[in-house]
């Protein structure tokens, strides 16, 4: 199976950090194919055996079979029932997929994590990797930790804000952060239309919240009232048309409610399932909603985590959550491109060309519908937040309220792009002010200087320095660490080897270029070239 490009990127990354470092982690979005990453990294790493952690059986079984298909290794599950014998005169597995459940249960809480020795395995891959703050997750990567030569990685798709911090104490550094954005804007997804539609009397303002999120029983209250039921069915059989519906639900209750009433709209539109539907049901269930026979399946806390449909063009949020990566998981079940086109776009070079082929396909966008009313002090999760990983509250604030006002789809990439115009004029226009105050400092920002947009500080880098290794090289540039942040400190050492490794000019002559209007990010030949032009232009002493 051949890499995209920012595959590729990825798992170089990965084993940069892991040069210097036991742990890192790699955000990538639901659709761009962390599986796939992560079973390169699996035999690019051999011969080192692998364990595969998940809490999920979906999750464990398209492990096994994408592992198996690409790297060939011989895989097995530890989970429930299925269990390795160790020194099998077929020989061991290379690669042991197992549930974290599995890992860590038990009378004395030790579980089944210490049938293998620690030394047993020299690679960690611990999938949903955002679970690994949880205390199930820490004691079975502490246990196997105790082998030294250990490299673990966790994968994640965009994770909570809230979580960002805890991370950090889990995984010692971020390999990569690729955002949805960043995802659409090069082609391998979708584009996000987002409609919010006010139903009068839906109030969130009393509802409690535990563990940073709603209160599941308050929140289930609110959205099986009669009145709110009828107003989430009747908007969304309006607005949705003939596209296929994923619907996110509040509670098991809520779940069959809303499929009730929508059948009374359309007979034999919709089905709905949940944990509960044995497994034999919900496969039949789900094979119906593909097919089309069911043009709507709705759910409760089932299809989150695990489920690939590129058929999904519209998914229906009748449980609102405070929490990121939640919101992240139930969107990007939409966000895959049509299943008939998903391949031909690793054929295409510019990211132009890919969303040309999307913008001509069957399935142009995802549409996400969220249902709005009192939300009190909670700040509920939108698009917008999912969207704008590396913009500033205000702008996710200022994009929110202008979809709010359209109550129409709105092409919430084109929003936020739009406010963050608008912020960078303004703080341009702040600049120059302070510009003119400070006429006779000389700093260069070193972002404007490789066109680059800084990153925003993420709560997981909280509290990181770098190595000496990293300060010395940044002084060595001409760079100050101090000034930089940890943050800035990395996102230019990056730039630094990305341009090093292209055969880019350095910093000062794309300094000298960006001061006469050139681009910076030109070939060390070219470079020289024009800086050349321009000394004898301008008349420069050798």
């Amino acid at each position: 199976m051949i890499l995209r490009g920012y595959q590729q990127e990825a798992c170089q990354r990965v084993r940069e950090e892991w040069k210097e470092h036991q742990s890192t982690l790699l955000v990538l979005p639901t659709g761009l194919g962390k599986t796939v990453v992560f079973s390169h990294l699996i035999h690019q790493m051999f011969p080192r055996r692998c364990l595969v952690i998940a809490h999920r059986t979906e999750l464990i079984t398209q492990a096994v079979e994408k592992i198996r298909a690409i790297t060939g290794f011989k895989t097995a599950i530890e989970m429930g029932d299925q269990r390795i014998m160790l020194g099998d005169m077929h020989g061991d597995p290379h690669v042991v997929v197992s549930s974290i459940q599995t890992q860590s249960a038990g009378g004395d809480g030790s579980g089944r994590m210490t049938k293998f020795d620690p030394s047993y395995f020299g690679l960690m891959i611990v999938d949903e990797g955002h679970h690994g703050t949880g205390a199930s997750y820490q004691k079975t990567i502490a246990y196997y930790k105790q082998n030294p030569r250990l490299k673990i990685l966790g994968v994640t798709a965009t994770p909570d804000r809230a979580d960002e911090e805890a991370l950090g104490q889990i995984y010692e550094t971020v390999a990569m952060d690729l955002e949805i954005l960043d995802a659409v804007n090069d082609g391998w997804l979708v584009p996000v239309q987002q409609q919010m539609v006010t139903v009068g009397t839906l109030d969130f303002s009393q509802i409690r919240t535990t563990a940073g999120d709603l209160n599941g029983a308050d929140l289930a209250r609110v959205m099986e009232a009669e009145t709110i039921l009828q107003g989430v069915c009747s908007a969304t059989m309006q607005i949705i048309g003939n596209r296929r519906t994923l619907i996110f639900t509040a509670s098991v209750s809520q779940a069959e409610c809303i499929s009730e009433i929508l059948n009374r709209h359309r007979d034999g539109c919709s089905d709905w399932a949940c944990g509960k539907t044995p497994k034999d049901i919900r496969a039949a269930k789900l094979a119906k909603f593909k097919s089309g026979e069911k043009q709507i399946m709705v759910n409760c806390g089932l299809f989150t985590e695990g489920f690939d449909d590129p058929g999904v063009e519209v998914i229906v949020m009748a449980k609102p959550t405070k929490s990121r990566s939640l919101y992240a998981q139930m969107v990007g079940r939409s966000l895959r491109p049509a299943e008939n086109i998903a391949h031909k776009l690793n054929d295409v070079e510019t990211s132009e060309e890919r969303k040309a082929m999307i913008a001509s396909s069957v399935k142009k966008e995802a549409l996400i519908i969220d249902f709005v009313g009192n939300a009190g002090r909670h700040k509920l999760m939108t698009t917008a937040d999912i969207l704008g990983g590396n913009v500033t509250d205000d702008v996710l604030e200022a994009a929110v309220r202008v979809a709010k006002e359209r109550g129409t789809p709105v092409d919430m990439t084109d929003i936020i792009e739009e406010e963050q115009r608008k912020a960078d004029a303004e703080a341009a226009r702040r600049a120059r002010l302070v510009a003119r105050a400070k006429f006779a400092m000389q700093n260069v920002d070193p972002f404007d200087v490789f066109q680059l947009k800084r990153e925003k500080d993420r709560g997981w880098n909280a509290g990181k320095v770098l190595t000496e290794k990293q300060d010395a090289l940044l002084r060595k540039q001409g760079f100050d660490p101090d000034a930089l942040g940890y943050t800035g400190s990395k996102q230019i050492i990056g730039e630094l080897t990305r341009r090093w490794h292209d055969n880019l000019c350095s910093f000062k002559m794309a300094k000298i270029l960006r001061k006469h209007g050139l681009d910076g990010n030109v070939s060390f030949e070219v470079a020289k070239q024009q800086i050349d032009e321009i000394a004898e232009r301008e008349g420069w002493a050798r």
